[in-house]
């Protein structure tokens, strides 16, 4: 491994978690050697992926889209197009607390993070075959709390980390450096780096506006308010 090069792939959804590693991964390997790669898996705020594409854009790295909708064409979740489920507009917080405290939200997408991530490792051998690729991997503290998304763990993203880099021959590795962060951390690193918030979008709605109102958007808003900063993209109210 040590006659290879570092790439780094960030697995990009437009949002504040995913923008604030590619930041990350610019700073540390130079735009260079930086791809992203948003997903598509039929989710109705679709909008994230114009917004991965202009942050790619913002800091001229190369972007990649996959398609893995076909996957997801038999869930109920109600983040997706197919869903007639309405999307909870309250905080994940209110929404563990009616699950007793803990419990998998509605909003969770089956083992999205998993599906992604093996992709992402594909692509990856696929683009790089002599280099070394460090996958970037945006899951939060916030996010893996009270079990609401398990997929973002700290133990899932280690054990499926080991399971890439065993199943690429130690060409592929799994960087998922915010794992131990809140939202309002996440924020705070990201503005160190001037990450440019104002291209995101992290509304479960497909509305031209953000709701301001589902957990996504609440936990947003809170962050940047512990900052002590404005959020710089338009909400409903």
């Amino acid at each position: 491994m040590s006659d290879f090069k570092d790439k780094a792939l960030v697995l990009s959804s437009g949002g504040v978690d995913s923008t604030t590693c590619v930041a990350m991964a610019v700073e540390r390997f130079g735009s260079e050697n930086v791809s992203t790669v948003s997903v598509y898996y039929g989710q109705k705020h679709s909008k994230e992926l114009a917004c991965a594409k202009a942050v790619a854009d913002y800091y001229h790295v190369k972007h990649y889209e996959m398609d893995l909708s076909p996957v997801m064409a038999y869930s109920d979740c109600s983040l997706l197009e197919h869903s007639d489920k309405e999307i909870e507009h309250s905080s994940y917080a209110e929404q563990l607390e009616e699950k007793g405290g803990q419990g998998i939200v509605d909003t969770y997408v089956p083992f999205r993070n998993g599906l992604m991530m093996s992709s992402a490792a594909a692509l990856a051998m696929s683009l790089y075959p002599e280099d070394k690729v460090h996958i970037y991997l945006g899951a939060h503290a916030d996010d893996a709390a009270g079990n609401a998304y398990p997929d973002c763990s700290r133990d899932f993203t280690d054990t499926m980390g080991r399971a890439i880099e065993l199943g690429t021959g130690g060409h592929v590795v799994v960087e998922a450096p915010l794992v131990k962060w809140n939202k309002a951390g996440v924020v705070k690193e990201g503005l160190r780096f001037n990450a440019p918030y104002e291209l995101t979008w992290s509304c479960y709605e497909g509305g031209s506006k953000a709701c301001g109102k589902c957990a996504t958007c609440i936990d947003r808003l809170e962050a940047f308010r512990a900052n002590g900063v404005e959020d710089p993209i338009e909400y409903q109210e």
